[in-house]
């Protein structure tokens, strides 16, 4: 039986027939919000250059793009801030290694003990690897917008640590969810003591923990040397991060949208490259002048057993952490930027 339709709706009717048949507005023709976490505090060149970012995005966009960041832990610890993304209630993170690492195992890499010598071995590496790790963060939903840098881990202590066994006896901070780093310090004889970064402030004033690995420029900023006075002068790794947005998120954004975002996120990439290496070691001059001690290891005996600790860490995470691809990638990028810049030393030698 077929049903009558009043002439005075048929207006109505073919109007929505058309709008059905008619292609989707381009996704990012509408005004778009990323929500951004990070650990950095408020005013932190960290936190600077992610504003000065967001500052370019809604210029470049003609106000297409806003970036609204949530800095200083506000959103929770990386494991929060990544689960906080997976459900998206947040839609892009700056991420250490270890909030990398909850999204993909390739980044523990970068934990890797002595893996680096220099920030130019790093660099170089990260060049090399990139494509992968892209791709590796895609298959996870995820876009990498830039790498960001936050100096060279030292181990800071409310005790000297000289030889290996002085930190055995300090309560040691372990990132919460690291479990791996968790057993393999407390198969060692260590005390490790698992804890959100965001409370490691109140675990030195409570005394909760007594030793942190740490950056000089993170130390400083925060004033965790405050309470953990000594540090070691070798450093072990350097501390990598990343921003990273989720694919939901960037697909709402217009292609050419997308380049002018890139773009800033690349200059900010620069902007931490040039500016972290030289505040690091600035932050160690400013410490010690407000009674920060500096204990030498390098080049003492106890160097070595260092190493064999490290060693000993770094072929832990071979083992369980990292995927063996990604390490001989990393290793075979390091060797020959080696090799190419020993080349360049004996050209470059008279006799």
């Amino acid at each position: 039986m077929s049903r009558f339709v009043p002439s005075a709706f048929a207006p109505v009717l073919l109007l929505g027939v058309a709008l059905s048949i008619l292609p989707s507005l381009p996704t990012g023709a509408a005004p778009v919000t990323v929500k951004l976490a990070s650990l950095a505090p408020d005013n932190t060149i960290w936190d600077r250059v992610v504003e000065e970012m967001g500052a370019e995005w809604q210029e470049a966009t003609d106000g297409r793009v806003k970036l609204r960041v949530y800095p200083g832990g506000v959103a929770g610890d990386e494991p929060d801030v990544v689960r906080k993304m997976r459900i998206g209630q947040l839609h892009a993170a700056v991420l250490s290694v270890g909030g990398l690492g909850d999204i993909d195992p390739a980044f523990g890499v970068f934990t890797v003990p002595f893996l680096f010598d220099s920030y130019d071995e790093l660099y170089h590496v990260l060049h090399v690897l990139t494509p992968t790790l892209e791709k590796r963060l895609e298959a996870k939903g995820y876009v990498l917008l830039h790498w960001g840098h936050a100096g060279w881990i030292h181990v800071f202590s409310k005790e000297p640590v000289t030889r290996v066994d002085d930190l055995r006896k300090l309560k040691l901070f372990v990132a919460a969810g690291d479990d791996a780093a968790f057993r393999w310090w407390k198969d060692k004889g260590f005390r490790p003591v698992a804890l959100a970064t965001t409370d490691i402030t109140t675990g030195l004033q409570t005394g909760m923990i007594e030793a942190v690995p740490s950056t000089p420029l993170a130390a400083l900023l925060l004033q965790w040397y405050r309470q953990i006075p000594n540090m070691m002068d070798i450093g072990f790794a350097p501390l990598v991060g990343a921003t990273v947005v989720t694919q939901s998120a960037w697909n709402r954004i217009a292609p050419a949208d997308q380049q002018a975002l890139k773009a800033a996120a690349k200059r900010a990439e620069k902007e931490l490259e040039s500016s972290v290496p030289t505040q690091d070691e600035e932050s160690v001059s400013q410490m010690t002048s407000r009674g920060l001690q500096v204990t030498r290891v390098e080049g003492t005996p106890n160097a070595a057993a260092w190493r064999a600790v490290a060693e000993d860490y770094a072929e832990r995470m071979r083992e369980s952490s990292v995927p063996p691809d990604i390490l001989q990638q990393a290793l075979a990028a390091r060797d020959a930027y080696r090799k190419g810049r020993e080349g360049k030393a004996s050209a470059g030698a008279h006799p």
